[in-house]
């Protein structure tokens, strides 16, 4: 599923196009995850302040109100640029249109796990219920690694299980937690309230580098995943552990491990992350 650099590099992808714009309609299709909340017709002529991200959730700033866009398990946006709609006739599985006076924005999800969802403000309503437990952001300034380390040492589950929780630091998903643990060498079933200050302090480091990087290379494409312009991320073609077991490990030549946490793949080199 899209993880935080495949939200962010959506998020960039079409920000500033939108930015300033008026809604002129809004389509609807299937039924998402959950309700828009709102009559699409109470949209029409909004404007579209900002685009900002919490997390993996997309947050569409209002001149009343906000939207809040999840691209779920196999979701993605595409945005085409002009004052006209200039969106091919929806398909099958896209479920969102909302069209403005500088381009038009498409959710298109096969899966309909994602959703978009209106809220009066951050404060109140869905809003409320899907970011307040949220933690901190691993890319901004408040991801500290005093804190994090605090906060771990207050959990016995497996570290690997804490980071894909979301409620210590935000946005760290499958892909992203194998890859930073093994930067880290850190075996992903050690307790998290196992780790010392100084190997938390790697670990810290490693979710920095390796978000910021994936960021950089436009995400990972493991399937579908495009940004707003149909563009692929390229980070998986770096990944050091993940989707390469039984290959070997590129920095001491042992086999790539997998073991199942959580009902999801952890790919981790048994050398490099003995503990």
């Amino acid at each position: 599923m899209p993880e935080l650099p495949e939200v962010e590099v959506t998020r960039r992808s079409f920000a500033d196009a939108i930015s300033g714009a008026r809604i002129l309609a809004v389509r609807l299709g299937a039924p998402l995850r959950w309700p828009l909340g709102v009559e699409a017709p109470a949209l029409l002529g909004r404007q579209v302040l900002a685009v900002r991200r919490r997390g993996k959730y997309l947050l569409i700033d209002l001149s009343e109100g906000l939207l809040l866009v999840h691209l779920g398990m196999s979701g993605s946006l595409a945005f085409v640029a002009g004052s006209q709609s200039g969106l091919a006739a929806p398909g099958r599985h896209d479920h969102f249109d909302l069209v403005t006076s500088q381009g038009s924005l498409r959710l298109h999800d096969p899966r309909r796990f994602g959703a978009v969802v209106y809220a009066a403000d951050q404060q109140q309503g869905m809003a409320l219920k899907l970011l307040s437990g949220l933690g901190v952001e691993p890319l901004e300034d408040g991801f500290d690694a005093l804190h994090f380390f605090q906060l771990l040492a207050r959990r016995s589950a497996p570290i690997k299980q804490v980071l894909l929780a979301g409620d210590v630091v935000v946005g760290v998903g499958n892909i992203y937690a194998s890859e930073a643990l093994f930067l880290a060498g850190i075996r992903p079933t050690v307790a998290a309230n196992r780790l010392s200050r100084v190997r938390v302090a790697r670990l810290h480091a490693a979710i920095r580098e390796v978000l910021a990087r994936a960021v950089a290379q436009g995400g990972s494409t493991l399937r579908n995943f495009s940004n707003a312009h149909g563009e692929s991320g390229h980070f998986q073609t770096q990944a050091m552990v993940y989707g390469r077991a039984g290959a070997a490990c590129y920095q001491c030549g042992a086999t790539v491990t997998t073991i199942r946490q959580g009902q999801r793949s952890t790919f981790y080199c048994p050398r490099c992350q003995k503990l």
